[in-house]
């Protein structure tokens, strides 16, 4: 087992949960037995993903801010870059929850299966409808004020405050640009190895992921064991898959307006950058080679490419963000529950905002959609339903995440005057420098 990829394990955790679950239908007292001493250490996984929630939204949205060092920078091209991450990220989003209302994959579910999943998550739906009373009696405004926290030990308690844990994370983040660099260093090294230390749990806990979807989908077959459930998950990846695909054509097209770049042009020229994305499933690891083709390829200066993609691989997830939309309204439709227009805004500025503090590490989109989830009122314990395709669709939206790093370095460039013609070095352009 620990030979093979994590995502080899998990997609093997998926299938042994889902012949174990057919195998103990079998017996009277299988589904007893399942509930009682397997679900557990699913729920387990589900509480594990949900702690580390907060302490990484803290971690990475104060390190991504205060990494702008000058306040200077953040009011000028940090304000185009961030400003422009946050558009493609709303359109991102947007283009999620028009393809999942489209398509409704959710909907597939007969009513036989989504009552018993109703009535197996009836307390959560419960809460949900108390919570929508409560918004409803509340005034115009109420949303608003409810992003400042009054106490942020008591917001963070709550993943449903999520939105106040952002707020106080940009705000601390802002206070650190704009005090003396000395002053600042100590706690700012203190959030960066912070920041590592999150980073690693992450790892362990997704080493745990294999034996968490293996009861999570034993638990979820035997509590709706219907065949209808992997065909609406069938037509939840396509939606997913489709609408990164929209994306990567909006990209070239915003591309080609504002640079008259043309898109074989850009493609061609991050399209190993891309693969690379796609086979590590890591924003992070692939920024080296990103920044190279970006500058080499697509004629970015180094200037803004050192400044633009770095922030990029922190608050720049836009295929997250577009797969968070659609995950979430997938969710709901397969719990019967209707979302209001009201509620999909509240999934475009909770996805938005908490794909700014994703973390560009394999898994942290699935800790991000806890996030949403919580924020929406949708039962967390959905993330069932999702998990056996997460790793290949992980795949395919991070190689979205840094196609649209390099987009926004385009623009940004081209904004600046700093974009000129493409730069191709040769392996050994330094040693030739070296002996003239």
């Amino acid at each position: 087992m620990k030979k093979l990829a994590l995502h080899w394990q998990i997609l093997l955790g998926m299938v042994l949960g889902v012949v174990f679950a057919l195998l103990m239908n079998q017996f009277e007292w299988g589904a007893t037995f399942i509930a009682h001493w397997v679900k557990p250490f699913g729920n387990m996984f589900i509480n594990a993903l949900k702690l580390i929630a907060v302490p990484l939204i803290l971690a990475s949205l104060i390190k991504g801010v205060s990494d702008l060092k000058d306040i200077s920078k953040l009011s000028k091209m940090g304000g185009k870059t961030i400003g422009t991450y946050i558009i493609t990220t709303v359109i991102a989003v947007c283009i999620g929850l028009a393809i999942v209302n489209i398509i409704k994959p959710g909907h597939s579910i007969t009513e036989e299966t989504r009552a018993q999943l109703v009535e197996n998550y009836k307390s959560d739906a419960d809460s949900r409808i108390e919570q929508a009373q409560k918004q409803k009696q509340a005034g115009p405004l109420q949303a608003l004020e409810d992003i400042v926290p009054s106490n942020i030990f008591q917001a963070a308690s709550d993943n449903g405050n999520m939105l106040q844990v952002i707020f106080f994370a940009i705000f601390f983040g802002i206070g650190l640009i704009l005090i003396p660099e000395e002053q600042a260093k100590p706690v700012k090294e203190f959030f960066d190895g912070f920041n590592e230390v999150i980073l690693k749990l992450i790892d362990i806990i997704m080493l745990a992921a294999p034996y968490g979807v293996f009861a999570l989908l034993a638990a979820l077959v035997v509590e709706a064991p219907s065949a209808d459930l992997f065909k609406a998950l069938g037509w939840y990846a396509f939606s997913v898959v489709l609408g990164l695909m929209i994306m990567m054509i909006a990209y070239s097209i915003i591309v080609y307006i504002f640079t008259k770049r043309t898109p074989k042009f850009f493609f061609n020229g991050i399209s190993p950058a891309q693969l690379l994305a796609f086979s590590t499933s890591s924003s992070a690891a692939t920024l080296p080679l990103t920044m190279e083709r970006v500058e080499e390829h697509l004629g970015v200066e180094e200037e803004v490419a050192s400044f633009v993609l770095p922030i990029g691989a922190t608050i720049n997830m836009d295929g997250t963000s577009l797969y968070q939309a659609i995950a979430a309204v997938f969710i709901a439709q397969a719990f019967g529950i209707e979302l209001s227009l009201a509620a999909q805004l509240g999934i475009i500025v909770t996805a938005t905002l908490s794909s700014i503090g994703s973390a560009a590490v394999p898994g942290a989109g699935m800790v991000m959609l806890v996030i949403v989830l919580a924020q929406a009122g949708i039962p967390e314990a959905g993330l069932a339903l999702i998990f056996a395709v997460d790793r290949p669709l992980d795949m395919c939206r991070t190689t979205v995440n840094i196609t649209g790093d390099a987009a926004v370095s385009m623009l940004v460039a081209h904004s600046e005057g700093r974009l000129g013609e493409p730069k191709v070095k040769d392996w050994d352009d330094n040693y030739k420098k070296s002996k003239q």
